[in-house]
């Protein structure tokens, strides 16, 4: 286990400009503000981190985040506009108008035998339960999970303090863990996902030593509480490189301890192709600075799932919606096996789901009600992906992009009736009986479907 023992150098290189090319420009002012605030009293402060990867990257980071060795009391006195966060490690948020920094105070390694009375807690499988102790940049770099993760940038001297190599490996486009991958593995099976999203978002190549334990370790997955799971794999889905990463999850078998499901959807031809349509989808949203909902997103990973046991459902005799909605719950409850997706995403994705046979339905008024839909749109981006992935006809997704942007007599003139292909046909009506005298002098009605037939949603 990870008892103390220091990985690599025990002093930093530390780099000038010219080694690592990171400008005091490229700091956001909020960041700047807080580390030299915390450098004018005395203590330590960096820009650490991601931050400082992406910068040697040439990539814009999306937040800056500040370690410092004063205490988080410390570092609350001296910002008025800031608050400690966090019960296994305690952080400062440090607010600059709408900018946020989060500030962390060194970290150290405890053994067993601390006077604290051992603060590191692990499992019988070696994964850190609780481990809630301060200590020097020197440790906080080697606790650190990549050597490309463990840089420290100071913006008053412009230098970089690199304890692991981590320069050199961005230079190399190398990933590389921190000391013994099985141990650190063992400790936090959440790395071999990360290891995973930074090699697909920042197009970096797992070293040897990194990649061999993970397809034995996989298994580990199953021991980390579903919320950490979740929250590892939103941000491995929303990095940009989606696709790059679930091909790496497959290649590596880290899957089956979230996605469990996903080989048998990419094991089929339309499924494989749907589920990389909506990841290159996702991608391209991404990239054009456009949102991305968790739950289509989940939806359409698991719909190739929920659509074959449908079809299975309705050649068996089940009307469509009651084997729809089996086929939603089944699915639902294997995922929740692994990693069980929370209810708010679980109802978005039912109803994207639910309202895709109603997109069938281009007769009468039903499409002017489906109009009306709060999930109309990510029902139509959905039924997107469907045809685009050959599922359904092309001509379906055509009608209804036509629907939506005609004008009110068009769309009269646009409606399929129900005995026509592609409408949905009706019950036939069956005539009332002519009344009948009962024995007792009264009348009785034999009816059929008197109300008709009602349009499922």
């Amino acid at each position: 286990m990870f008892s103390g023992r220091l990985f690599g150098p025990s002093k930093p290189q530390i780099l000038p400009v010219a080694a690592h090319g990171i400008s005091r420009d490229a700091i956001s002012s909020c960041a700047l503000r807080t580390a030299q605030t915390l450098q004018r009293r005395g203590f330590a402060a960096f820009v650490v981190g991601g931050a400082v990867r992406d910068l040697i990257l040439g990539r814009k980071p999306k937040d800056f985040d500040i370690a410092t060795d004063a205490k988080p009391e410390e570092v609350r006195e001296l910002f008025r506009r800031s608050r400690v966060i966090g019960r296994r490690f305690r952080l400062v948020h440090v607010l600059c108008g709408p900018e946020m920094v989060e500030v962390s105070t060194f970290r150290g390694v405890s053994t067993a035998d601390d006077e604290d009375g051992g603060a590191r807690v692990a499992d019988e499988h070696g994964r850190i339960l609780r481990d809630n102790v301060f200590g020097t940049q020197e440790q906080d770099a080697t606790r650190r999970d990549l050597s490309v993760n463990a840089l420290f940038y100071d913006p008053t001297s412009q230098e970089v303090w690199d304890y692991h190599g981590g320069v050199a490996d961005l230079k190399r486009r190398r990933l590389r863990l921190i000391g013994d991958p099985e141990v650190r593995y063992r400790e936090d099976p959440i790395r071999m996902l990360r290891v995973v999203r930074f090699a697909a978002s920042r197009g970096l190549e797992v070293d040897a030593p990194t990649r061999r334990p993970i397809r034995r370790l996989a298994g580990l997955l199953a021991h980390v509480p579903p919320s950490r799971l979740l929250d590892e794999m939103l941000k491995l889905l929303l990095c940009g490189h989606s696709a790059e990463a679930v091909a790496y999850l497959r290649k590596e078998g880290l899957h089956h301890g979230v996605l469990p499901l996903l080989d048998a959807a990419m094991g089929r031809a339309a499924g494989e192709r749907f589920v990389m349509a909506a990841l290159k989808a996702t991608d391209e949203r991404l990239g054009a600075g456009k949102t991305v909902s968790p739950g289509f997103l989940f939806a359409a990973l698991l719909w190739p799932e929920v659509g074959a046991e449908w079809r299975v459902l309705e050649e068996k005799g089940m009307p469509t919606i009651p084997a729809l909605y089996q086929a939603m719950d089944h699915v639902m409850k294997a995922q929740a096996a692994a990693m069980p997706i929370p209810h708010r995403y679980g109802a978005d994705m039912r109803e994207i789901w639910a309202l895709q046979p109603r997109f069938l339905q281009r007769s009468g008024k039903r499409p002017y009600r489906l109009l009306e839909h709060p999930r109309m749109r990510a029902g139509y981006d959905f039924l997107l992906l469907r045809c685009e992935s050959g599922e359904a006809e092309s001509e379906l997704g055509q009608w209804w992009e036509r629907f939506q942007k005609t004008g009110e007599s068009e769309r009269e003139q646009m409606l399929v009736s129900d005995s026509a292909p592609g409408g949905r046909r009706r019950r036939r009506r069956r005539k009332p009986r002519s009344p009948q005298r009962d024995e007792g002098g009264g009348t009785r009605v034999e009816s059929g479907d008197e109300g008709g037939s009602k349009a499922e949603g």
